[in-house]
């Protein structure tokens, strides 16, 4: 699907839009095009000297706004593949600037999307989180909010040889504002602020990220919300896998947090197959047939009730597992 393809990541400066370009050139160097789209000029200028045009000639950066749909279109010519990345994130921002959240996780999604329907786009896979599931706070429901205008563009798409989707996964191990780094600066005081010994989270690598993401823009037949199976950690054992030597002072959860995190819930189940590696919750139209669905990518359906959170997972990861996670992958980055 790359071979002699141009692609666009909006937030391509971020980690996910970093590991994605490292991996697109080096494993399809035949690429034609990979714009970075993004607002911030320093976080542009600090990649290309990372990726300068010198070395990868099809490399671009774009700056550019999601909420700016004519410098959409324009950065959209010519393109491919679409991977939307950007977002504002950070749920306590969110919570206090409702608004600003909207404007980039609602408005800029369908910007991107009529940019897409105009520019001749093949393919678009958006970015997701597992708070997009039954959301108690206002960034999962922007994300739910963006899920659902994905999905739907493909009942606009008309003869188009295009097709949208969604992926979704949980916690990234080591990401900006996440708990393992968090939890690295704060080691050397002696103590770690655990809002709830109760609290899971789902982990997925950066790297198991792109691969989703590569595999969607594949396999996807558009509509699809895309959920890896992937393990959970305990904050207890994330704590004790960092700083065994520090005392835990417990904090209570933060407004808009669960003290377990859902990918799929109860009433998706009905419309959800597994896929083996991931499981895919289908559209519900009329006109999306999962039986089609499954007799053509292999999968099955789930039981009815079926639903995948942080808690009830199956798969957990041990203290020695995160430890040996944390050193390999996070703590150098932190240090």
């Amino acid at each position: 699907m790359l071979s002699n393809k141009s692609i666009l990541i909006t937030g391509g400066t971020g980690s996910f839009g970093k590991a994605f370009v490292k991996t697109v050139l080096t494993r399809f160097p035949e690429t034609r095009r990979l714009v970075v789209y993004s607002r911030d000029e320093l976080k542009q200028y600090e990649m290309s000297l990372e990726f300068p045009e010198a070395k990868y000639p099809g490399i671009r950066y774009f700056i550019g706004d999601i909420r700016d749909e004519p410098r959409l279109r324009r950065a959209l010519e010519g393109i491919d593949v679409v991977v939307h990345a950007a977002a504002l994130k950070q749920v306590p921002a969110a919570e206090y600037n409702p608004f600003e959240c909207i404007k980039t996780n609602v408005i800029g999604a369908q910007n991107l999307i009529e940019a897409c329907l105009d520019q001749g786009v093949q393919r678009v896979v958006a970015l997701s989180t597992d708070k997009a599931a039954a959301p108690i706070n206002l960034y999962g429901a922007t994300k739910l909010c963006s899920d659902k205008l994905f999905v739907a563009a493909n009942n606009i798409r008309g003869k188009r040889d295009l097709r949208f989707s969604v992926v979704r996964y949980g916690n990234v191990m080591g990401s900006r504002g996440s708990v393992i780094p968090f939890f690295l600066r704060c080691r050397k005081s002696g103590a770690l602020p655990i809002t709830d010994p109760r609290m899971t989270r789902f982990n997925i690598s950066l790297q198991d990220g792109v691969d989703m993401v590569l595999w969607s823009i594949e396999h996807n037949w558009g509509g699809e919300i895309l959920v890896p199976k992937i393990p959970s950690y305990r904050i207890g054992d994330v704590a004790e896998a960092i700083a065994p030597e520090c005392r835990h002072e417990i904090v209570g959860i933060r407004p808009g947090e669960k003290i377990h995190e859902e990918m799929i819930t109860a009433s998706d189940s009905f419309n959800t197959v597994d896929l083996g590696r991931y499981f895919a919750v289908l559209p519900t139209t009329e006109n999306y047939s999962i039986e089609d669905y499954c007799n053509k990518s292999g999968a099955h359906r789930v039981a009815p009730g079926f639903s995948y959170d942080s808690g009830s997972n199956p798969d957990f990861l041990s203290v020695a597992q995160l430890r040996e996670l944390i050193s390999a992958y996070v703590a150098a980055a932190v240090d």
